[in-house]
């Protein structure tokens, strides 16, 4: 079987056409000062409407939610929002994707009105939830969600997709993308953990990073870049319930070392906008809680521009969380604790409580002007007062191939190969293949939520030429050797098993596509993480054949398994890879690609252990007083090659280090099979003692290998001195004196250790 080299993409892919000079150099005080200035000439009620954003189809004919399959604005509502209420922020669409030159029409129209119609040329700033590509643009390249950029252990290629994202938004007229989720997420049941990089706080704080440096680039005011909107401060990805939306139950400290330290580093990366947490976090709704927003948002992590609402959660503090009256009260809660822009998306009433309430003194004018401050920084700094909307010819790269092919190695990358029983995988060509299950034959079914529409299920709306997993497929082993039946939709009766069998007697080998029907948000809440019985019983009635039963798992979450795992020869997870995932799926099945991917969270052995990889030592201890209870399906970082790695000589610069010291390590690795293949290289730390329970492991750095086969490459990494600190109970970051475990390899259940000895007090060990 021939293997093809998986080329890198760093240096591979540059965007051209920018047209605005980068800008890094410039003071950010020269932004604020143009902000300053124009802040001057505003009345209450035009401050007032820039910390207003509604939804487009506030302002278009016919209802809020409609199936109109073009959007026209209409007159009398373009006056009332954007001249009365003075409006100055838009986000989202309607049910149907516009394709980039409708977008252009759309915006322009909003934009020259308010030029030629308002009093200080103010331009809105429009939002998009563009959160795996710009998929609320028609033809658009769509790229595996983040939960498989995670997977691929690649920075790189976060940063390549948000570059190609940021261009497909200018080219829409977008500028400014609700996204990154940075929400670090330990818990499955949560629908929404697709939308992010995984369970660990390291892999969120390195892929969030490049992933704002591919979208924002040197400068947000250049034409191929936008503004990130950071998701979701904070907590938000770990309810007590797994329910979106629902109370999290997080200790400060805790907040502080596992789900702050993404958003920091994003920040800190030039981040400028932040989007708060929909539920409550101990008690405190996230819109209501002036210690987090204020004091550590704004204060201690330094933001500059401006924090945002969620979709009409102001109204939730009266009408969900029941700690406002009513609206006018709930407006006041949000913007004392540090609002800066409502996202109301059918009125403009927020508006209209914030002039009421501080003409009546109960929110004073320098909290607006705080605001509304922040909020035409951003505009300034994104340059659109000069350049409000972009011409779509001008970007002549949208919808490329060479943007499908990132969109492949992306997919490739993403896919992890979890199992691979006596080397089933890969197959040659002209294997006979059955294809079933409910997501074999669907784009919907590789793209998920947020993909031309919310939900992501609506086939109407898929993009002529591209492939399923079926179609991928067929045009990978030949039509004639691939046959396909439903066997079962997402939930609902099952094909008879003599149909089934019948079938399966035709093939040499069975690939099952199974997984859940795309959601997110409250659609995505399940009662229990089991696979859907439907789809459990199609594994038990194929596996009856006798024939090789493949596994392929498209879906944002791990789902328990455990029953069928042990009929299954093979089994991928490809999570929701794009457009491109059916191609990805076929070249990685016959083996012209290798799998490279790891598990970015654990998957659960059984819906009531919801174990993360950074579990404590007490989680341990099974029910015979063993220290066997850790045993999750799959761990953290676990993921198979066809071909095979060994790692040694290990060396450590010392096995004693002081106060503020760095250790270095080395390590060897060599490709010992007979097939080229990329290693995520993986390093940990493991406190012995703590005076808090320490967690099991910790990662702190990874590095992603190409190897040639019996190729042989050293590595060297550094364990910094900020490494080892955890944060105390008085939410303070320390390092304690002690000993301390290095783990290195390519999967949790075989890693090289060495110990070594952090030496606070003074003389020798």
């Amino acid at each position: 079987m021939k293997y093809l080299h998986i080329l890198p993409v760093i240096g591979v892919f540059i965007l051209v056409g920018s047209c605005r000079p980068l800008d890094k150099e410039v003071s950010s005080d020269i932004y604020f000062q143009r902000a300053d200035s124009l802040l001057q000439l505003l009345t209450l009620e035009e401050k007032a409407g820039q910390m207003t954003n509604i939804g487009l189809t506030a302002i278009t004919q016919g209802p809020f939610w409609n199936d109109f399959d073009t959007l026209e604005l209409d007159t009398a509502k373009l006056r009332y929002y954007l001249l009365e209420n003075h409006i100055g922020s838009i986000q989202n669409k309607g049910i149907y994707p516009p394709p980039k030159e409708e977008w252009h029409r759309i915006i322009k129209t909003i934009q020259d009105y308010i030029a030629r119609h308002a009093r200080h040329n103010i331009p809105v700033i429009y939002g998009m939830d563009a959160v795996h590509g710009a998929n609320y643009t028609a033809g658009s390249t769509l790229f595996p969600h983040q939960i498989g950029l995670a997977a691929s252990w690649n920075p790189e290629l976060a940063r390549l997709t948000g570059e190609v994202t940021a261009y497909e938004m200018r080219a829409s007229s977008q500028a400014w993308n609700y996204a990154p989720v940075l929400d670090v997420s330990m818990q499955p049941l949560w629908g929404r953990i697709f939308e992010t990089f995984g369970e660990d706080t390291h892999m969120n704080n390195v892929m969030g990073v490049a992933f704002i440096e591919g979208q924002q680039g040197e400068s947000i005011s250049d034409t191929t870049r936008v503004a990130v909107c950071l998701k979701h401060f904070v907590g938000y990805g770990t309810p007590f319930s797994g329910k979106d939306r629902s109370p999290a139950y997080i200790p400060e400290h805790y907040l502080r070392q596992y789900y702050i330290e993404p958003f920091r580093h994003a920040i800190n990366a030039g981040a400028l906008t932040v989007m708060l947490n929909s539920g409550s976090v101990n008690g405190v709704p996230g819109h209501a809680d002036h210690y987090f927003i204020t004091d550590i948002l704004k204060g201690e992590l330094g933001l500059k521009g401006f924090v945002l609402s969620d979709w009409q959660d102001v109204d939730r503090l009266e009408t969900m969380h029941h700690v406002a009256k009513d609206g006018r009260e709930a407006v006041k809660i949000a913007v004392m604790a540090g609002l800066d822009m409502s996202m109301t998306p059918y009125d403009a009433d927020f508006a209209k409580h914030v002039v009421d309430l501080v003409n009546a003194g109960e929110i004073p004018m320098s909290r607006i002007d705080d605001a509304v401050r922040r909020i035409l920084y951003v505009k300034f700094k994104l340059g659109l007062f000069e350049t409000p909307y972009h011409d779509p010819a001008g970007y002549d790269k949208f919808g490329s191939a060479e943007f499908a092919e990132l969109s492949y190695q992306a997919a490739l990358e993403s896919i992890t190969l979890l199992k691979n029983q006596d080397q089933i995988l890969p197959l040659a060509y002209g294997t006979k293949i059955l294809v079933t299950g409910p997501a074999a034959n669907a784009l919907t079914a590789l793209n998920g939520p947020w993909s031309r529409t919310w939900a992501g299920d609506d086939p109407s709306y898929d993009d002529p030429g591209k492939k399923t997993l079926f179609e991928a497929l067929q045009h990978t082993f030949g039509e004639q050797h691939v046959m396909y039946t439903p066997g079962t939709d997402y939930e609902g009766d099952v094909e008879s098993e003599r149909h089934l069998l019948n079938l399966a007697r035709n093939a040499d080998v069975i690939v099952l596509a199974l997984g859940e029907r795309p959601a997110t948000e409250k659609p995505s809440d399940i009662n229990e993480l089991d696979l859907q019985p439907n789809q459990i019983e199609l594994v038990k009635r194929l596996h009856k054949s006798g024939k090789p039963v493949i596994l392929v798992f498209l879906q944002g979450r791990p789902r328990v398994v455990r029953k069928i795992e042990p009929l299954a020869d093979a089994i991928l997870m490809a999570y929701w890879p794009g457009h491109e995932g059916g191609r990805a799926l076929a070249s990685l099945l016959i083996g012209s690609e290798n799998p490279s991917s790891k598990l970015p969270y654990t998957w659960p052995r059984y819906s009531g252990s919801l174990y993360t990889y950074q579990h404590k030592g007490s989680e341990r201890l099974g029910q015979t007083f063993d220290m066997d209870g850790f045993n999750p399906q799959w761990e953290f970082g676990h993921g198979l090659s066809y071909t095979t790695f060994q790692y040694d000589a290990l060396k450590l610069s010392a096995d004693t280090i002081q106060a503020g010291e760095a250790l270095h390590l080395s390590v060897r690795l060599t490709n010992t099979g007979n097939q080229p293949g990329k290693e995520v290289v993986q390093l940990y730390i493991r406190d012995l003692v703590a005076s808090i329970t320490p967690d099991h492991r910790k990662l702190i750095a990874f590095e992603k290998v190409y190897l040639a086969p019996g190729q042989v490459k050293t590595l060297d990494f550094i364990v910094a001195y900020e490494d080892l600190k955890f944060v105390n109970l008085d939410n303070e970051w320390i390092v304690e004196h002690g000993d301390f475990n290095i783990l290195i390899g390519g999967n949790p259940d075989d890693m090289l250790t060495e110990r070594f000895f952090l030496n606070l007090k003074g003389g020798l060990k």
